[in-house]
């Protein structure tokens, strides 16, 4: 793969090269949902190089919000919001992706009217969710269509559906977190493929087939009934044949190797490569920091290369590697790139998630 050169979605929509940014939470809202001034100017510093940005995620409920200033899809006061966002992204010749989630029992207790989840588990000393109904999980799926709309209205170009990091999707979908009697427990798939298919009606209903749908899940968890690189080859064999447009892998690094899997495959992505079979795009992600590093990547068998937390250290980072330049691999943190104040106190608090120096 050239990571600089165009690649055309199944909806024909044309992406300038292989390079996204990938969505990163800034903790920066403002506190009633809104995009803050801050955080426009951090994605307008951003999307100039890469062919898509995908937003820090929305939540789409309101007992879906996940994290403090976090911004908000949830009604249609927040149209106007995502508007400045996407047509900030869109400013830098960047398609603007805004990636909307449930964050389910990861929902903070001072957030969210009451924690909700798949079931009544508590893990890692959280507090315990309480198990959504049957009629609740439907009406959250109602939601993900009206986010939908929403950030059509906004003129977004696409939406990221969130089904990775442990969120609500993901909960429904693991063994170690759904422990349902109900439909939603007997096909642990059911609730993200109804909720594909509403973001899909929403598209279908208010935009055209230019309006991208992705999907972004994690690989493996580690508990015992957790999700298995098996399961996730299921479940990707499935979302391969819905109406999306891409699939996104999260992961820490581009090259990690499955764990509890049956298969030959040396990587992860090499293993979802081979149940994909070229049916949809699949972005790969994970500690791609240095012109070498890309090198590397090119070379794992994805379509497209999210860059995540390089784009914090070095906003131009793809057109300078582009042009042959040096590029800086750890933050400077006693003179910053455009970063919003909390997203970088939060970064430096928390040693080992981005290089500094």
């Amino acid at each position: 793969m050239n990571a600089f050169e165009p690649i055309t979605l199944n909806n024909e929509v044309r992406l300038k090269n292989r390079l996204v940014m990938a969505p990163m939470t800034t903790y920066s809202g403002n506190p009633d949902g809104t995009v803050s001034d801050e955080e426009i100017a951090y994605y307008k510093e951003r999307s100039g190089g890469v062919s898509a940005v995908i937003t820090a995620v929305a939540y789409v409920s309101e007992s879906g919000k996940g994290f403090p200033g976090q911004i908000s899809a949830h009604d249609d006061r927040y149209v106007e919001s995502l508007r400045r966002i996407a047509k900030t992204i869109q400013s830098g010749g960047a398609k603007a992706i805004l990636q909307i989630f449930h964050a389910g029992r990861q929902s903070p207790a001072n957030e969210v009217p009451e924690v909700v989840g798949a079931t009544d588990i508590t893990t890692d000393g959280q507090p315990t969710p309480r198990a959504l109904t049957t009629e609740e999980v439907q009406q959250i799926v109602r939601d993900f269509h009206e986010a939908t709309r929403r950030a059509i209205e906004a003129g977004f170009d696409g939406v990221e559906i969130h089904g990775a990091n442990t969120y609500l999707l993901q909960q429904f979908f693991s063994g170690f977190t759904n422990k349902r009697t109900d439909v939603y427990g007997e096909d642990r798939m059911k609730f993200i493929l109804e909720v594909v298919q509403a973001v899909q009606q929403a598209k279908e209903k208010y935009a055209n087939d230019a309006f991208i749908v992705g999907y972004r899940f994690s690989p493996e968890e580690p508990e015992e009934d957790g999700i298995t690189m098996d399961q996730t080859l299921e479940l990707v064999d499935v979302l391969a044949d819905q109406p999306l447009n891409y699939l996104h892998v999260s992961q820490m690094q581009f090259d990690s190797e499955p764990r509890r899997y049956s298969g030959t495959a040396t990587t992860r992505v090499e293993a979802l490569q081979e149940t994909i079979a070229g049916r949809l795009p699949l972005i790969a992600v994970g500690s791609i920091y240095s012109k070498k590093d890309l090198e590397n990547a090119s070379h794992i068998g994805a379509d497209l290369l999210a860059i995540g937390r390089e784009l914090l250290i070095e906003p131009h980072w793809v057109e300078k590697i582009q042009r042959g330049e040096q590029v800086e691999t750890a933050l400077d943190t006693k003179n910053p790139p455009v970063l919003p104040t909390t997203m970088f106190e939060i970064i430096k608090s928390r040693p080992g998630w981005v290089p500094m120096k």
